[in-house]
């Protein structure tokens, strides 16, 4: 191995796709309020036709860059000149290769963190927790059945067939002279390929709570809908650039990848 590689190495290690074997994942879905959804959009993304967000715990066993980590995910519906997707407020990974890879590919906004995920038998219970906060409790019964009819109607479309997802990110590095960025951030959109063999559905408790470094507690949970657990095969594909954002009108929400430390009174 060497610090810099062969023009060899690079063309036979190129991939555009990437792979997550046997993925063991559980989203919960729920309902939120028009205005949570549209302090937290930057622009140019839109609310979605209803304020929906998604919570997940995902175990990833076999990866295709050779890696197994954990994962979980706070999303918001959003869109994007009408096509609609998810815009990932906050991704933590137990695995820094895996943080690398999605924050200066895509711009996914990760953190190391603490994950867990389980399941006996019909219960399934996920937690996230970073400087000693755990900021994500979730806790779903698999009884095969959502709660009531109007959750049954919304997750429906959520569970057609190809169960695809569109993404969306910002791509942003901060300028060396700490004033600005290095470029106008990008919004990138991606789709991730979803093919479960396994799918279960059922009831579930989601606790959000905030701290000083992952505010989770800024999404209202307005209605729980239900909770998916799926294991199965997933493929992130190539990614695009389809916008770009005027820095000063960016900069405020350009901290969901970085713990803040404020100076304290004495200094």
């Amino acid at each position: 191995m060497s610090f810099v590689k062969s023009m060899q190495w690079v063309s036979e290690n190129a991939t555009k796709t990437v792979e997550f074997y046997d993925a063991e994942m559980l989203a919960v879905y729920f309902e939120t309020t028009t205005s949570v959804v549209e302090k937290l959009l930057p622009p140019p993304l839109e609310p979605a036709s209803a304020p929906l967000g998604i919570v997940f715990v995902a175990n990833y066993p076999s990866t295709s860059f050779r890696l197994k980590y954990r994962e979980s995910g706070l999303f918001l519906r959003a869109a994007f000149q009408g096509d609609e997707g998810g815009y990932c407020l906050s991704m933590p990974v137990t695995d820094d290769m895996a943080l690398v890879l999605g924050r200066e590919i895509f711009g996914y906004p990760k953190k190391i963190g603490h994950i867990q995920l389980q399941r006996s038998g019909e219960n399934v219970e996920g937690w996230t927790e970073r400087h000693g906060v755990r900021f994500l409790d979730i806790k779903a019964r698999l009884t095969g059945k959502f709660k009531d009819e109007y959750t049954q109607e919304v997750m429906a479309s959520v569970l057609q067939p190809p169960m695809d997802s569109i993404i969306y990110n910002f791509k942003y590095f901060p300028a060396p002279e700490r004033v600005g960025f290095d470029y106008n951030p990008r919004l990138v959109r991606e789709v991730v390929n979803l093919r479960p063999k396994q799918v279960e559905i059922g009831e579930a408790e989601l606790t959000l709570r905030s701290s000083d470094h992952d505010p989770w507690g800024d999404v209202d949970v307005v209605r729980v809908l239900g909770a998916v657990y799926t294991i199965g095969d997933n493929t992130m594909q190539p990614g695009s650039v389809v916008a770009e954002v005027d820095q000063m009108e960016f900069a405020p929400y350009a901290f969901m990848k970085v713990d803040v430390f404020h100076p304290t009174e004495d200094q």
